[in-house]
């Protein structure tokens, strides 16, 4: 049976990439908690284009991520990571020297150019083996949970300190430790992992967004970080009006986090142990939507405001947490690459839009405004889950398959799909690869051995 655990270069490869990763996102995060309340110094102020600079890095990585992960396939995915960590560097100094709001917005969107994300992942495939690949993936998300929760201590120190300027100069030199970390520390790999299940693929675009299941994800982390974006357009100027100086802000957001984080932990267990991972994502949705009840009626309430805080936080860790793996067990099987692509677009994209649709609120009617919009939203959200079903509990594998001709290709996969635990399985000849979706009683012995077996 082949090893449980991570190799050595696998754990340098998963370790290296949620670094580079989890720098990126920091440096796109920590504006979030600080940009109202340091930005009012800039020509154009307003809250519509803070809600603007806030979000503008989502629709240039929306319009980008999926080519910039077909651009790795083409052109390696070391050299298209340090090139868009590069322009998200040139970014950050556009949005250091700004003087206008409007400098901002542009050096945002420059830092979203550097959609780094699918080229990120795609690597981290190539360089780990199938079956250890889930953990890495893990180990990254991990990492990206921690950027978000750590961004909400440090933005709010460096900006007291430093100013707006700062605390851009200080995301341009993360950003360049990045390149250094995967120029020095990130192993090269010798052949790329299979297209399908690392980079999106154009042509299987349409039909991820038809998938019913898929669709309700996509949408559920559209208006999840639409929903995140207009909260932090509004959230700190509520807190300062609602008696918190600004310079404190650290003191709430951080211990809030991290208390939410192991406020999620039972909603995960009851879920894997009950088999009820739709229930479990109600509740969390539950208790956001009675988060964002109480920011609405008592944003002048400066305890009820704390309090709603960690519930926002503790629902939005586990529906973030949740999403990716629930993409991963509804696409089909060998369309990992495409569903993620869509997935990740949907993100971005309501990132920028919980921008637009924040500042917007905001200045027409207020904080109370821009929480009931967003509770709105919300309510959307959790009708489509009635639709929803509960996700079988298989595990993909990706195996190379050693196969000349389509009819060596249908044979293989027919003995694939005939092996003990095999749920659904699919031989591509183009890529020379099996992808597999299997549940506990499947022997990986046995499928090799067909690999082996079939000319």
């Amino acid at each position: 049976m082949a090893n449980q655990g991570l190799s050595k270069t696998e754990k340098k490869v998963a370790f290296s990439l949620a670094s580079v990763f989890g720098l990126r996102m920091m440096g796109l995060f920590m504006i979030m908690p600080v940009f109202a309340l340091y930005g009012q110094h800039l020509e154009g102020f307003s809250p519509l284009w803070v809600g603007i600079a806030i979000g503008a890095y989502g629709l240039t990585q929306a319009v980008l991520q999926i080519p910039m992960g077909i651009l790795s396939d083409k052109f390696g995915r070391k050299p298209i990571i340090l090139i868009g960590l590069l322009i998200f560097a040139l970014g950050s100094l556009v949005a250091a020297n700004a003087e206008t709001i409007y400098d901002v917005v542009a050096g945002r969107a420059l830092q979203g150019m550097g959609a780094i994300a699918a080229a990120v992942l795609a690597l981290a495939a190539d360089l780990t083996r199938d079956e250890q690949r889930t953990k890495v993936m893990a180990i990254i998300g991990m990492c990206i949970g921690f950027s978000f929760a750590l961004s909400l201590l440090v933005g709010p120190i460096v900006a007291q300190h430093l100013g707006l300027s700062g605390l851009f100069f200080m995301t341009a030199g993360l950003a360049l430790l990045g390149m250094l970390i995967v120029q020095l520390l990130v192993p090269t790999p010798i052949s790329h992992a299979p297209k399908g299940d690392t980079v999106a693929a154009p042509e299987k675009l349409k039909r991820m967004l038809l998938d019913p299941q898929l669709f309700r994800l996509d949408a559920g982390i559209f208006i999840l970080h639409l929903v995140l974006t207009a909260v932090f357009v509004a959230l700190p100027l509520d807190l300062v009006d609602a008696g918190l100086a600004k310079e404190k802000h650290w003191m709430l957001y951080f211990p809030a986090f991290m208390g939410a984080f192991f406020l999620m932990v039972p909603l995960i267990i009851i879920g894997v142990k009950r088999n009820n991972t739709k229930g479990m994502f109600q509740v969390a949705l539950i208790i956001m939507m009675a988060a964002l009840g109480s920011m609405a009626m008592f944003a002048d309430n400066l305890v009820i405001l704390s309090i709603a805080v960690v519930l926002f936080f503790t629902g939005f860790n586990y529906l973030e947490a949740s999403l990716p793996s629930l993409i991963a067990k509804f696409c089909p099987v060998g369309d990992k690459g495409s569903a993620m692509g869509v997935y990740s677009t949907s993100q971005f994209l309501g990132a920028f839009c919980g921008g637009l649709l924040g500042g917007g609120a905001y200045q027409l009617v207020g904080a109370s405004g821009v929480f009931a919009v967003a509770l709105g939203l919300m309510c959307v959200w959790f009708l489509l889950t009635f639709g929803m079903k509960n996700p079988v509990l298989l595990k993909s594998y990706t195996l190379e398959a050693n196969v000349t001709d389509k009819q060596s290709a249908v044979s293989m996969a027919t003995e694939l799909s005939a092996l003990a635990g095999v749920s659904e399985a699919i031989v591509v000849l183009e890529e020379k690869v099996a992808y597999l979706k299997v549940d506990d009683h499947f022997d990986l012995r046995e499928a090799r051995a067909v690999l082996r077996s079939v000319d």
